[in-house]
């Protein structure tokens, strides 16, 4: 039930950051480069999963495998880093006070929902711990 309440409130940010509420502002190739880096990010890391690898919630798939190369060899979190990374794109796009606010909601439970996806792969495989040790959760060699 948690990783739906996350995932809902993922998509229920991201739904009212797309709203077009304002005028955009003068930060529109930057906000459009980070969208684009974002989209690049999420592409490189779905294109790693095989068809039933993939899934939006944070559980862990019985037949779920541990993807470790590709953009998965520098960070542990590609689709995490996609989505946090288009929608500060978003925010550059319509700077405005609400948008940071949401953007801030998002990035939290955008954290929340990683750490979660973590507690899970670590009480039930060994073989993530020494991945994790490896890499990155999300900006490659800082965080």
């Amino acid at each position: 039930m948690k990783s739906k309440v996350l995932v809902f409130i993922q998509f229920s940010l991201i739904f009212l950051m797309l709203i077009p509420l304002s005028d955009y502002s003068s930060f529109k190739f930057v906000g459009f480069f980070f969208i684009l880096l974002g989209i690049t990010v999420g592409i490189l890391g779905i294109k790693q999963h095989p068809k039933d690898n993939f899934n939006i919630r944070p559980d862990i798939k019985e037949s779920c495998i541990l993807i470790t190369d590709g953009v998965y060899k520098y960070i542990r979190h590609p689709m995490y880093f996609s989505v946090i990374v288009s929608m500060l794109g978003v925010l550059f796009l319509k700077f405005s006070f609400l948008e940071m606010v949401l953007y801030i909601l998002l990035v939290t439970n955008m954290v929340i929902k990683m750490l979660y996806e973590e507690s899970l792969w670590h009480c039930d495989r060994d073989e993530y711990k020494e991945y994790a040790k490896s890499t990155k959760r999300l900006i490659p060699y800082v965080f």
